[in-house]
């Protein structure tokens, strides 16, 4: 079988490099952070310029952890430029390489199979990234890094820890220079899908690194960590199967539509309960808009964070298959009644309608009013429509006029930060 060759592009410091660039900035020289000023110093900063990484501040952390000392702008999120940059260099990349063979992975990072076009361009791996790479600088100004690997994750390893060493900002793995040159390396949070959690489970057992797991018997972490331990003893000997092709040819088994927000202080129980009709209604919405229904709703409400509790989790089953917000909602408020503490603060919700299925599937109950049901179908569809035209606030129901409500807010939001419209 031919070996293929895989790029991770990952754009640097991408939304600080991008409030840079429209400011006529330098990024490596600016102190530059993005982060929502109206949120308050236990704000996380969603990026932070090179400048400031190379001062020893961490990406990602709160605006009260920047020593007070260090002079730097402060830009609030602008998700929706962000994204236009994003689409930008996503056309850059398109114009080297077919869409089939791209993986976008999150707004600043994607994977690429390259194997067929290195003969078309009779460049090698480095070559042809660093060629990508340098039009997104000219186009853009953007600083991107590159991993180069035989596999997805040795490619991901590549990016994630050799680039940063490298002075071109590539760097390059197979499996025997991972385990010639990583397979000591510390700590194992450094890994790609190796979050605190798994590597204090390892550490717990004395394993510390890479090599350390290969050297580990394997029905040991099997039954620490179930089916999740073969890609654990796969990835530590740099093996990945998957290729860009299984991706895009995957097609879940189930799928469900979620929301989820973390509240800007903490709410109490009564408070709570509009947040969630709110968040239910959005949900109707959204599957009414893509013709899908759904038959069970979950329910996860996080107390909070000076708790260290254990948050509330619940599942209900809905009669029939549905998108309406009358008939969703009475069981969800059940649900959350049934499961929440009253007397704890909460910070976080989350809302998921499970097992959603086209609408075709759509059941009428026997009790049920069916012009009841058409009627709020036509207005979820005309909803839809005024929503599409005139924005997502030019229609909403009276309770998110409510003091605390969110719903208005969200609704000028991506990804639950500031549009920057």
């Amino acid at each position: 079988m031919e070996e293929r060759i895989y790029v991770c592009i990952d754009l640097k410091s991408f939304y600080a490099s991008a409030e840079c660039v429209d400011r006529g900035l330098d990024p490596l020289t600016t102190n530059l952070v993005v982060a929502d000023p109206e949120r308050g110093e236990k704000t996380i900063c969603l990026a932070i310029t090179p400048a400031m990484k190379a001062l020893g501040i961490k990406n990602r952390c709160r605006v009260f952890q920047i020593p007070k000392g260090i002079e730097y702008m402060m830009a609030p999120p602008r998700m929706k430029r962000y994204i236009e940059y994003s689409a930008d260099i996503y056309g850059i990349y398109l114009n080297y390489i077919s869409k089939e063979d791209i993986h976008v992975y999150s707004i600043d990072e994607s994977f690429i199979d390259v194997t067929p076009y290195l003969s078309m361009y009779h460049m090698s791996a480095r070559e042809l990234a660093l060629r990508m790479m340098e039009d997104v600088k000219n186009t853009t100004g953007i600083t991107a890094t590159a991993g180069i690997g035989t596999n997805l994750y040795l490619a991901k390893i590549a990016l994630d820890i050799m680039a940063k060493h490298a002075r071109d900002n590539i760097g390059y793995l197979d499996e025997k220079l991972y385990q010639k040159t990583l397979w000591n390396h510390k700590p194992l949070t450094d890994f790609w899908r190796i979050g605190k959690g798994i590597a204090g489970r390892l550490n717990h057992m004395g394993i510390l690194t890479m090599g350390d797991i290969t050297r580990t018997n394997e029905d040991l972490l099997y039954r620490l960590f179930g089916i999740d331990a073969e890609l654990l003893i796969d990835h530590a000997w740099g093996r990945e199967t998957t290729t860009i092709a299984d991706i895009k040819e995957y097609k879940p088994q189930n799928s469900s539509m979620s929301n989820s927000q973390v509240l800007f202080r903490d709410y109490d129980f009564e408070e709570c309960r509009l947040i969630v009709k709110e968040m239910v209604d959005v949900l109707c919405l959204e599957m009414a808009d893509k013709n899908l229904v759904t038959a069970s709703v979950s329910l996860m409400v996080g107390y909070s964070n000076e708790l260290e509790k254990k948050p509330a989790t619940g599942t209900i089953s809905i009669s029939v298959p549905t998108n309406s917000y009358r008939t969703i909602i009475p069981d969800v408020m059940k649900l959350y009644e049934r499961i929440v503490e009253r007397d704890t603060p909460i910070r976080r919700l989350s809302i998921s309608c499970n097992h959603v299925v086209c609408e075709v599937y759509e059941q009428y109950s026997l009790f049920s009013d069916q012009r009841e049901v058409e009627k709020e179908k036509r207005m979820q569809k005309a909803t839809l429509e005024i929503k599409e035209r005139f924005g997502k606030n030019a229609l909403i129901r009276g309770m998110d006029l409510q003091e605390y409500g969110t719903a208005r807010e969200r609704n000028t939001q991506i990804g639950g930060h500031k549009s920057g419209e």
